[in-house]
């Protein structure tokens, strides 16, 4: 049986690094039923250099020009706010993520017991961070956004690399051989969930492309999923129906506030909109095989139609096609049948109307 999509609401930084701001996220995502409350883990320093300019959507979002490293530095949970955060999911019922940014943010978060180490689709290329996040160990949620299928194929062998190798790599064929070999294959098959992502906030419609969710499904013989940062629904209920195994979607408090990301994101009463229509739908996706429901059989008689005399029929006459109809119910004879009842005798009078009889 399927497993139920596993859907991450992210929080990221709409924090404003501010804990009583990440508290109310968490319950906003609790009370929309996610399975998981995600936030993002960094030391700016150790992120971005002084140099670093936002993203263009970042300075069209905040309204200010300015570099990441500023930005960024108001956006830190401290570790102290990351322990009130997690016992707070605990409280809730709901999982604890974050994203790591850094080395010590991932050696932090490791022991917290996530479902799963989040890859974000800039770290995609960042070797070091995928050999850290693979030697770990634990399940792997990996993001795409920007990539080729080349790109997303170098990554795993990365991470292939990490799974099944303690030694440092010596080059690029490294990671080749890895992800080639039987064992590589066998760790991503066990740790690996890829993403489908459009690094964009927001992102257009037409630029996400969902049949790409196929096309790496096919590459690379993995679960996938998506990181939806479109505005609205619909986008994310259509990656469930198309085979979706994990959606993450973008949530705020208020799309009001300052910051980066907010413009881009679901206010509390669609995150549970969304999360009811995905439950929706994957009640709706069901079984593929084609057969009645149990709801369906008692309306069979209703809605179909049987042989029903066309006009008046004396006992004996022989019936011709001209003397047969097809009318409901269902009770009698089926239509199919007609034209094995046509040459024979009626075995009694029938008026018009009535089903005739086998």
């Amino acid at each position: 049986m399927q497993k139920p999509v596993f859907i991450i609401a992210e929080a990221g930084v709409n924090h404003n690094g501010s804990l009583e701001l990440a508290l109310q996220l968490v319950d906003v995502a609790a009370d929309a039923g996610a399975d998981a409350v995600k936030f993002q883990t960094f030391k700016a320093e150790a992120l971005v250099t002084a140099a670093a300019a936002k993203a263009d959507y970042q300075v069209n979002n905040t309204k200010e020009g300015g570099s990441q490293l500023d930005m960024l530095r108001r956006l830190e949970l401290s570790p102290a706010d990351h322990e009130r955060v997690l016992a707070h999911c605990g409280k809730r019922g709901i999982r604890f993520m974050s994203t790591a940014f850094d080395a010590d943010s991932l050696a932090m978060l490791a022991p917290l017991g996530m479902p799963a180490i989040k890859i974000p689709s800039g770290d995609l290329t960042c070797a070091p961070m995928l050999l850290a996040a693979a030697r770990l160990r634990q399940p792997l949620i990996v993001s795409t956004g920007m990539a080729t299928l080349a790109d997303i194929e170098q990554g795993l062998g990365v991470i292939a690399f990490g799974l099944t190798h303690s030694e440092a790599p010596r080059s690029r064929a490294d990671f080749e051989a890895a992800y080639c070999s039987e064992a590589g294959r066998a760790a991503l098959d066990e740790f690996v969930t890829l993403l489908h992502c459009v690094t964009e906030y927001p992102a257009p419609a037409v630029s996400v492309n969902l049949r790409a969710m196929d096309t790496m499904a096919a590459a690379f013989g993995l679960p996938v999923g998506y990181s939806d940062h479109t505005l609205g629904l619909e986008v994310s209920i259509a990656a469930v129906a198309r085979g979706a195994c994990v959606i993450e979607k973008h949530f705020t408090l208020d799309r009001a506030l300052p910051g980066p990301d907010h413009l881009a994101s679901l206010e509390p009463g669609e995150l549970r909109q969304l999360v009811t229509s995905i439950r929706n739908v994957e009640q709706a996706l069901g079984s593929s095989v084609k057969q009645p429901r149990g709801q369906e059989v008692p309306n069979r008689a209703i809605a179909r139609r049987s042989v029903v005399a066309a006009r008046p029929i004396a006992k004996g006459d022989v019936i011709r096609e001209d003397m047969l109809g097809a009318k409901r119910p269902g009770t009698g004879i089926s239509p199919l049948d007609t034209w094995a009842l046509v040459g024979r005798p009626a075995n009694r009078a029938y008026a018009p109307d009535e089903l005739i009889e086998p």
